[in-house]
């Protein structure tokens, strides 16, 4: 038996050796801030249209090289392991399910609030009244939250009024393009504006995975285009390569003759039985193969193998044949052209089969395409096809496009709008210090480092576009006391110079405000509410040497 030391009284005998525990303000509160402050620092210098882009490398080195400004794909792939710092990432990749853009937002407005927090707390207060500091911050900052949630419906200057008006929608998708992708941003929201509204169902009800992206090297992004239907990057497999008036048989199996279960063996005595045996599998082949055309089927999509033999008697009843591998593809495209998967190969019914416009087999740049096209503008998917000159110049699209779907989705939900460019948040920074003043207590020092960090979202716009921050919130400041709510910061001028968000187009969804708002709040407040940081388990230590069995009895002894 080993000799065993006794541990010092307190916490630290309760748990197992090696455990860590910090409490306290400086161990644990100001240790989360300051990790919390770091994340939000990466970020905020990708804000907004002149954000700087990041270039994460992942673990698999080559494979994937990530160079974007958008913060939701930099955080999925930085895999930020310190605890205080995830609920930040979490808090964001709530908002990106809500709403799917905003995650920046959550993040530097999360990480201004722990700042401003750290600030209340660092004024020189004794260790005694530390805890009922941060009680104080923790309460104002649920109440500035919940007030500016209440003023937020008053700042709405004005709603979507038909969201089949293609016009209409690319000007309400422009912002948010903007930001992935400025100077493309109004062709870009054109192009998903035509998308969206043609699959726009009666019911209201919008499925952002009814845009598909095909992403083509080659040309310039003014080569996108949209397509109402499907576009695969594969080949034909047999002679024909372009069919009219579609109808279309969907197998998920192999198509190939069928193969027993179980393992059977055939004697074969004389060449003339060899001969038979070979021309009985061709006769079934071509019967199920004819059967297939004479159920009116033209074109026919397996999710597997095809035979030599089943592609000769496809050419010869003169099917159109395409291979997809991916499951999810063959699912998409049932969807699409409304057909069922069949697992044999049966002939379908009328029922079973898919009917489009044409199926046909085209050249995109130097890339072979198989596009299923609907001439109608109400089908169930539209392809965004994507042009451009690198993949990671194609992918940063994707997330543009990505973006501006998923504007349009909140809109189908909610169709308000509010000022951007930092109108919205400087106007309630200016109604929230009001309100500040108002309040008894220490509650009311948290509300105004509240409306204090909504000075961030503006200051982080100037300071990535090279102007003097200090300049542009002053000036916003005097036009917002005169009245002029929808008035932010204009990106386009080269000094700091201020403008109408409304009459220059630059307007964020209501939904998105609110959820930005709430979500960084909850996570700011969470954080804060840590007073002690308990590591159970050692970081480190010895591993199990292979197979001894016994470790866990010799770890114990």
């Amino acid at each position: 038996m080993a000799l065993h030391v006794p541990k010092a009284p307190g916490f630290a005998q309760m748990l197992k050796e090696g455990a860590k525990h910090y409490s306290g303000l400086e161990e644990a509160v100001y240790r989360n801030i300051q990790a919390c402050k770091e994340l939000a620092q990466t970020t905020r210098t990708a804000y907004g249209p002149n954000g700087m882009n990041k270039m994460v490398i992942n673990h698999l080195e080559k494979l994937f090289l990530f160079v974007t400004n958008d913060a939701a794909t930099i955080l999925r792939e930085l895999e930020v392991q310190h605890p205080a710092a995830k609920m930040l990432v979490m808090a964001s990749h709530m908002q990106e399910q809500e709403v799917g853009d905003g995650t920046n937002f959550v993040l530097v407005f999360a990480g201004v609030l722990l700042e401003l927090a750290e600030d209340l707390l660092r004024m020189g207060l004794s260790v005694s009244e530390a805890s009922y500091i941060l009680i104080s911050v923790i309460e104002g900052y649920e109440k500035a939250c919940k007030k500016a949630l209440e003023i937020l419906p008053d700042l709405v200057c004005c709603s979507a009024k038909n969201l089949r008006d293609v016009e209409e929608v690319a000007s309400l998708l422009y912002t948010s393009v903007m930001s992935k992708q400025y100077g493309n941003e109004r062709f870009l929201a054109k192009l998903i504006a035509q998308a969206c509204v043609s699959i726009l169902p009666d019911s209201g009800h919008f499925n952002v995975d009814n845009i598909r992206v095909c992403k083509i090297v080659g040309a310039g992004i003014s080569a996108s285009s949209v397509l109402h239907g499907m576009v695969f990057k594969k080949e034909t497999e047999g002679d024909v390569t372009s069919v009219k008036d579609a109808k279309i048989a969907v197998y998920s199996c192999p198509f190939d003759g069928m193969i027993t279960e179980t393992k059977g063996t055939v004697l074969i005595k004389n060449a003339e039985e060899l001969m038979n045996f070979s021309k009985g599998e061709e006769n079934l082949m071509d019967l199920q193969v004819k059967a297939i055309a004479d159920s009116g089927a033209n074109v026919v999509v397996t999710g597997g193998k095809v035979a030599d033999m089943a592609l000769h008697y496809a050419n010869k009843y003169n099917l159109m044949l395409v291979r997809l591998n991916s499951k999810w593809d063959l699912r998409r495209l049932c969807k699409t052209v409304g057909a069922t998967a069949l697992p044999r190969l049966t002939p379908p019914t009328l029922e079973e089969m898919g009917h489009c416009h044409s199926v046909y087999l085209s050249e995109v740049g130097d890339t072979q395409v198989v596009v299923f096209k609907h001439e109608k503008e109400d089908g169930a998917i539209s392809t965004i096809l994507i042009r451009g000159s690198t993949d990671n110049l194609m992918d940063d699209i994707e997330r543009a496009v990505d973006d501006g779907v998923n504007t349009f989705k909140v809109l189908t939900r909610d169709k308000r709008l509010v000022p951007g460019g930092g109108a919205t948040e400087i106007e309630l920074a200016k109604q929230i210090t009001s309100y500040g003043e108002t309040c008894p207590g220490l509650d009311q020092y948290a509300i105004k480092k509240f409306a204090e960090a909504f000075e961030a979202i503006p200051r982080a716009l100037a300071e990535n576009s090279g102007v003097k921050a200090n300049e542009v919130i002053s000036k916003l400041y005097a036009m917002h006391q005169e009245g002029k709510k929808n008035v932010g910061f204009d990106i386009e001028a080269e000094a700091a110079a201020v403008k109408d968000m409304l009459e220059a187009g630059v307007l964020d969804t209501y939904l998105g405000k609110f959820w930005g708002i709430k979500l960084a709040t909850n996570a700011a407040v969470t954080v804060l509410r840590v007073d002690q940081i308990i590591m159970a388990k050692p970081a480190g230590g010895p591993k199990p040497p292979s197979g001894k069995k016994d470790w866990d009895e010799d770890q114990n002894d």
